[in-house]
């Protein structure tokens, strides 16, 4: 489980603060000899425990000189504060969990560096851990964090197992799903509607006068988001007269391979082949492009591709890629503000819609390959 752990408020440091900075890194470790308590602290720089306390968790007013003495004495005795008894006396830990679906995805990426920010600057430590898309593993990873005394938790999807959120409300732990939007959902949200986004992505290629529209989707076993957007794109083809027959989806992990091979299944399937290709996300349409580049076809003209997401490669491959744009670092801050107000009994919006637009590039033109 990876973790991500911060405790600067972003605040500017009081002189004290720096004293204490400057004396422990001065301080050769020593770990021959008993650990100070918050007694000894007290008692060396002449003052009460509760004002030791104030000090370190900065809470209420304390002198300048009574600030600098207590960093003294904290540094001349290399006390650590116990941050399980500190959250076992405030009932809280200051840490939030997430479990996203892969950390090796730069879109996931990026959205746990948003939220990691954003906790941060309220006070709060992140603990993180993936899913790789297995509902009992994630089961797992939210036990571990539940019993490592978590305040809340962002979670990937809507698809979980029962346990999952048994579990939480069991131990009143906050949880907020993410990348998905239903304004009659159960539980919190903050997303999109994966689904209508794959019917306009799928409306727009239509637009263009593509009629053989295939998929290279991801794989839709605990997997909502994959599962919706096919979704979407088969209702576009319908209201339209046209279907998604199963040889014209493809299931593939998320990477660049797995997007080539996609697209050579797609072309050894029966019937014509396919004019428009939508990928799951946009690893698996840079694939189907490389591939299809390879292969000795030209894109736009021979295959236009689509994505979903919008990582910054998307953006800077040639010819750019056609893509949705998911407003990650938005859905995981609001995530994070909605978590911290929920542990600070603060009201919260329970569903937050966000807009998951179209960008239109190079990789896309009308059938045919017209411009």
């Amino acid at each position: 489980m990876a973790t991500v752990l911060s405790v600067d408020r972003g605040v500017p440091c009081p002189a004290w603060k720096q004293v204490l900075s400057k004396r422990l890194q001065k301080r050769t470790p020593r770990n021959d000899r008993p650990s100070a308590t918050l007694k000894d602290v007290a008692q060396r720089a002449g003052v009460s425990t509760a004002t030791v306390s104030r000090v370190l968790n900065a809470q209420g007013k304390v002198n300048r000189e009574t600030g600098t003495r207590v960093a003294e004495a904290v540094a001349a005795l290399g006390y650590v504060p116990h941050a399980a008894a500190r959250a076992l006396a405030s009932r809280r830990s200051r840490t939030i969990g997430a479990v996203t679906a892969a950390l090796d995805n730069p879109i996931f990426a990026r959205g746990i560096q948003a939220l990691e920010h954003r906790l941060e600057l309220s006070g709060y430590g992140l603990l993180v851990a993936s899913s790789n898309y297995e509902p009992e593993r994630e089961l797992k990873q939210v036990r571990t964090m539940v019993e490592r005394g978590i305040d809340a938790i962002m979670l990937q999807g809507d698809s979980h197992l029962p346990e999952v959120y048994a579990l939480l409300q069991r131990k009143g732990i906050a949880y907020i799903n993410t990348w998905v939007y239903d304004a009659a959902a159960t539980h919190p949200c903050c997303g999109f509607n994966n689904e209508l986004t794959g019917h306009n992505l799928a409306d727009y290629l239509l637009d263009l006068g593509h009629r053989e529209i295939a998929m290279v989707a991801g794989v839709t076993a605990g997997n909502d988001r994959a599962r919706n957007r096919i979704k979407g794109v088969a209702a576009a083809l319908r209201a339209r007269g046209l279907d998604l027959p199963p040889a014209r989806v493809v299931e593939r992990p998320y990477s660049l391979s797995d997007g080539r091979d996609g697209l050579r299944e797609l072309f050894a399937g029966p019937g014509p082949r396919p004019t428009a290709v939508i990928g799951g996300n946009d690893l698996l349409a840079i694939g189907v492009m490389l591939e299809a580049q390879q292969s000795g076809l030209t894109v736009p003209g021979d295959l236009s591709v689509a994505g979903f997401d919008d990582i910054e490669l998307a953006a800077n491959i040639a010819p750019a890629l056609t893509t949705i744009h998911v407003p990650v670092e938005e859905i995981c801050t609001l995530a994070g503000d909605y978590l911290v107000a929920r542990i600070e009994g603060r009201p919260a919006r329970d569903h937050v819609a966000l807009e998951a637009r179209l960008v239109v590039r190079q990789s896309t033109a009308r059938a045919g390959g017209r411009a």
